[in-house]
């Protein structure tokens, strides 16, 4: 029997943003021009963490994971607002930089004006999957406001994600112990009702002790 022709990889992909690696999670800043991805970026350097590409960076498809790099031109630079381009290797040294990374999550920054608040965003953040290459990648929505770390939100995002990942999910979590916590307030409440019912000063009790045809 003939072997079927395996199917050949999709084609490589490049995509607009800042991609680095943090905490060893590859992270792909995504969001409209000017909206502050490159200067994030550099506050995460300043934190220990990685840059693969700023501005544009190549996916592949590899083993079922895409890989991103930076094009060769690019490799090494940041453009800061105010600044204009940046070596980061010489500004942060060598260690700076990383050459490749597996793209395990995107992170998208939204302007204020655009964000539509449901209410749920408050239990189990803004989460989705975008596809890049034919695989389903974790997304996650930060709306830029006044006063946000935008830094801690994200090392914090990637951390949740290595949780994830080996099973434990927080909102999960909150709500098995919110609910845990009603049914023990049922169960204590029908409790107090039993004993209250039981008790001798009880109407119900007084009206079911009394010998039938004694008159009240």
């Amino acid at each position: 029997m003939s072997k079927k022709p395996r199917r050949p990889p999709p084609p490589g992909v490049t995509l607009h943003g800042v991609f680095l690696n943090v905490r060893g999670i590859g992270v792909l800043l995504r969001g409209a021009s000017g909206v502050g991805k490159s200067e994030l970026a550099l506050e995460l350097l300043t934190r220990g963490h990685r840059l693969i590409a700023d501005d544009a960076a190549d996916f592949s498809y590899q083993k079922n994971q895409v890989i991103g790099r930076c094009p060769p031109i690019l490799k090494g630079f940041i453009e800061a607002r105010s600044l204009g381009i940046v070596n980061v290797r010489r500004l942060y040294g060598e260690r700076a930089l990383s050459a490749s990374a597996v793209l395990d999550l995107v992170i998208t920054l939204d302007a204020p004006q655009t964000i539509e608040e449901t209410g749920m965003e408050r239990l189990s953040g803004r989460r989705g999957q975008c596809e890049v290459l034919g695989v389903m990648i974790p997304e996650v929505s930060i709306p830029i406001r006044l006063g946000h770390n935008l830094a801690v939100l994200v090392e914090a995002a990637c951390g949740d994600l290595e949780l994830r990942r080996r099973g434990y999910h927080a909102d999960e979590d909150l709500s098995r112990r919110q609910l845990k916590e009603i049914r023990k307030e049922e169960r204590g409440r029908n409790v107090e009702t039993d004993v209250s019912i039981a008790s001798p000063t009880h109407p119900m009790r007084r009206r079911s002790d009394k010998t039938p045809g004694t008159p009240s």
